[in-house]
């Protein structure tokens, strides 16, 4: 199986990225191809809206970078996003990314069937502020038709570390089983 992920976080030694780590490695062990894209350290701004999408040779005309996630995404049996909670919401390092996914459906590209998960951490001890992303991720993956394998909120982590102190790394490469 191939599969694509994206990360959300611009902190490398990070809780979400822990998870990732964990994920990856799992993945990789189980025999499955890992392609990761660390939206963070990418130029990916949100949709223009200007339905070019596909027409000029691109995946979005506007966010080149994008391509090779759009490819990525195309190619893969599965995509896993991977991200913090910023501001009780989706962080923006992800989001411009998750905005190009509307380039696939102007596009008519077929993605439908694809397993999807979702690795998430915040800060505070209620999960319900994991809502913010969860259910953008959820309302994402219905619209382009996307099964979900399964989803790691882990509450109750800021630090670097925190994550330790918890099983969101185990439950991360759990998740690789499920895919």
């Amino acid at each position: 199986m191939k599969i694509t992920v994206v990360t959300g976080s611009p902190r490398r030694g990070g809780n979400s990225f822990a998870m990732t780590d964990a994920f990856i490695r799992e993945a990789e062990q189980c025999g499955h191809a890992v392609e990761r894209f660390d939206a963070a350290f990418m130029k990916v701004g949100g949709c223009h809206a200007c339905m070019t999408c596909y027409k000029t040779g691109r995946a979005c005309s506007f966010n080149e970078e994008f391509d090779a996630v759009a490819a990525s995404i195309l190619s893969s049996d599965a995509v896993v996003f991977t991200m913090p909670v910023y501001w009780y919401s989706i962080p923006a390092q992800i989001k411009g990314v998750i905005d190009c996914l509307f380039s696939l459906v102007v596009g008519g590209k077929q993605v439908a069937g694809k397993r999807w998960g979702l690795i998430a951490c915040c800060e505070e001890e209620d999960r319900t502020v994991l809502d913010g992303v969860r259910i953008p991720m959820e309302r994402t993956a219905a619209l382009l038709k996307w099964d979900l394998a399964g989803e790691v909120l882990v509450p109750g982590v800021l630090n670097e570390g925190d994550i330790n102190k918890t099983d969101g790394c185990s439950e991360a490469a759990a998740l690789a089983h499920k895919l």
